[in-house]
């Protein structure tokens, strides 16, 4: 499937200088910047949804001295 994307253009050239002093190609960089990225944006949607899980009582949440009790951890 392909894709295009606008770039500003301080991150086109900045995306030119580091695809030509390193012999990679931007498409190559671009997918590396995508394939890192998408996990961490994954991250932080799972955890708004969690959050507002827990604010509407759909989740529920433990204490760090529960959560050592259930696990025998507790002194």
């Amino acid at each position: 499937m392909a894709t295009s994307v606008r770039l500003a253009p301080d991150i086109e050239q900045r995306l030119d200088r580091l695809a030509a002093n390193t012999g990679r190609t931007k498409a190559y960089y671009l997918r590396e910047i995508i394939a890192r990225g998408i996990e961490d944006m994954e991250d932080v949607y799972l955890a708004q949804k969690v959050l507002e899980d827990v604010r509407a009582g759909r989740e529920t949440t433990s204490s760090l001295e529960d959560v050592e009790k259930r696990l025998g951890l507790a002194d």
